[in-house]
Order: C-alpha cells, then sequence, then structure tokens
C-alpha cells in the first residue's frame, strides 16, 4: 500500500480461473502520483512482454519530469509502443504484439489521464461512479452512446475486439486517433480506480462500486477485493486493479462513515430537544419582564393618586 498525505493507494492482479499467464500489468508511484493499469495483447510470451515493456518505458519516462504533465504522458505512451514495435521487428516469436493500457497522473488536485484501448478509469465522488475513459472497440462505442446496456454490452460477442493500441506500428505522441487525454479535478475526497477489462467485463460498475464504499482506510483491500469478486464471477479473464483513494476519501459503507452517522443522529437528537426547551426559557423570560412591567406601572400609578390627593 502506497500512503502519500495527499492519497493513498493500492494494486492487485491475478490470472482468472481460465488463463494459464497472466498479461496484466500494473505500475503504482504514489511520490510521483502515477499509476497505470496494462493489458498484453498477443501470444503467451509477447503479450506479457508487450505489458512489460509498457510498464518500463512509461516509468523511466515519466521518472525525468521533464515539460508539462501532458507532453509528458503522451511522450512516455508514444515512447512505449515504438519500442514494442522495435522489438516485435527484432525476435519473431513477439511479432503482433501490443497492448491497452490507462495511465493517470495526479499532480495537487488535478488528474490527467493518458488512455489506449478498453481498459478504465473510473470517478468515484460524492456518492456517484462514473467511466471517464471511452472503450476503443465496436462494443465499447455503442455502449458510450447508449444502444447497449451495460449488462448487453458485457455479453456482447465482439466484447474484446480494439481499434485501438499501444505497439501495433510506430506512432508520434500528438497523432490523431491514437492516445485519448482527460483531465479532471482529484478531490481529496474523491477515488479513482483503474482496471483491465477482466474486471469490468464480470462486474457491473454498480457491483464494483458497493465494494469501493467498504473502503475503511486499506486501498490494498479493496483492489484485492475486486479482483477476487471477479473470479467468483467466473474468471474468464486476466483481471487487474488499481485504487487511489484521496486523503478524505471515505467509504459510504465503512465503520467509518456508520459512526459519523450515528455521531450526526445523536446531535441532531439533540438538537431538536434543546430546541423547545431554549423556547420555553425565552418565553418565560418574556412573561416575567410583562410582568415586571404591569406591577412597576400599577405601583406608580397609585403614588400619582395619592400624590394628587
Amino acid at each position: 500500500m502506497g500512503v502519500t498525505a495527499q492519497w493513498r493507494s493500492g494494486a492487485a492482479s491475478d490470472r482468472g480461473l481460465v488463463r494459464t499467464e497472466n498479461q496484466d500489468r500494473s505500475y503504482v508511484d504514489d511520490k510521483l502520483g502515477v499509476f497505470l493499469v496494462v493489458d498484453g495483447l498477443g501470444g503467451h510470451a509477447a503479450g506479457e512482454k508487450a505489458a512489460e515493456t509498457a510498464v518500463d518505458v512509461i516509468r523511466t519516462e515519466l521518472a525525468k519530469r521533464e515539460g508539462d504533465v501532458r507532453h509528458r504522458v503522451r511522450g512516455a505512451i508514444a515512447a512505449a509502443n515504438n519500442r514494442i514495435c522495435e522489438l516485435a521487428e527484432e525476435n519473431e516469436a513477439w511479432r503482433g504484439m501490443a497492448c491497452v493500457l490507462t495511465l493517470a497522473v495526479l499532480d495537487g488536485d488535478r488528474a490527467l489521464v493518458g488512455h489506449v484501448g478498453d481498459s478504465r478509469l473510473y470517478l468515484i465522488w460524492n456518492g456517484a461512479m462514473r467511466k471517464l475513459t471511452p472503450d476503443h472497440s465496436p462494443v465499447g462505442e455503442r455502449e458510450d452512446r447508449g444502444e447497449l446496456t451495460e449488462q448487453e454490452a458485457m455479453l456482447h460477442p465482439r466484447r474484446h475486439e480494439v481499434f485501438r493500441n499501444v505497439g501495433s506500428r510506430k506512432r508520434e505522441p500528438d497523432e490523431d486517433g491514437f492516445i485519448e487525454m482527460k483531465e479532471f479535478l482529484f478531490k481529496a475526497d474523491a477515488a479513482i480506480l483503474l482496471c483491465s477489462d477482466g474486471l469490468s467485463d464480470l462486474l457491473t460498475s454498480a457491483q464494483m462500486r458497493e465494494l469501493i464504499e467498504r473502503y475503511a482506510g486499506d486501498p490494498d483491500r479493496v483492489a484485492r477485493d475486486l479482483v477476487e469478486a471477479a473470479n467468483r464471477a467466473g474468471g474468464k479473464d486476466n483481471v487487474t486493479a488499481v485504487f487511489v483513494a484521496g486523503s478524505e476519501f471515505i467509504g459510504a459503507g465503512s465503520p467509518a462513515m456508520a459512526e459519523a452517522r450515528a455521531r450526526h443522529s445523536i446531535t441532531k437528537v439533540r438538537s431538536v430537544v434543546e430546541a423547545p426547551v431554549s423556547a420555553i426559557a425565552a418565553a418565560a423570560r418574556v412573561l416575567t419582564c410583562r410582568a415586571a412591567f404591569l406591577v412597576y406601572g400599577f405601583v406608580i400609578g397609585v403614588v400619582l393618586a395619592l400624590a394628587w390627593r
């Protein structure tokens, strides 16, 4: 588990129940605020090699910390893409290898995302969970347009087809139709989830959110729970989850939130009870003042009457 003053992060990955190897890779650097999920494409050796290459190159490139964040993210992904191409040209066994990936860089209260393929990034904030990255696939596009429901897309036979990847041919950092960029405000009471399609193909966003809302300060536990839930749902693919919680994020179903609700309830009851008491006391003060005024007026009247006589 990584911990900074601004966020806590955790990661988990598993080959699933069907695959014999795990071609997913992840990378977390809390100090630099770098979080990455990669899903390898290709044969056994090729998919793993593509994913490992992407992690190694992106980690090295972002560690340089040269230029603005947007330029660094684009440059790192393009460098990984071209290195994968070079390796495939050098080794016949690696021909055709590629990967899809989602990269998030946190900088203070800003998050910048570089995305290629059908891995995903979700934002969890204010009781809602939103998918911020589009799926670069025929089925994903139809889901994003509302032509397919989430469940229909999850079960679609063409679900795993993608039309963007990292590594199939040489690319430039700013090339159209390559890297999808997203930028958003990452508040202290928010969280993000990066995952491979091995998770999103087996769990709905509502099911993922239910597990995330149990967060009680251990982001590794959330990541593990998500991976285990995907395996219980069939484990048809490699599955990887990277969970990052802001410093003030509290799961709605966590013990801390339950305790906060209990304190709020007690405070509310006290306020309701104390309000009538305060009102009665105020009314008593008003009546006392009025009675004193009447008595004072009566005494003055008597004195004046006697003086007149």
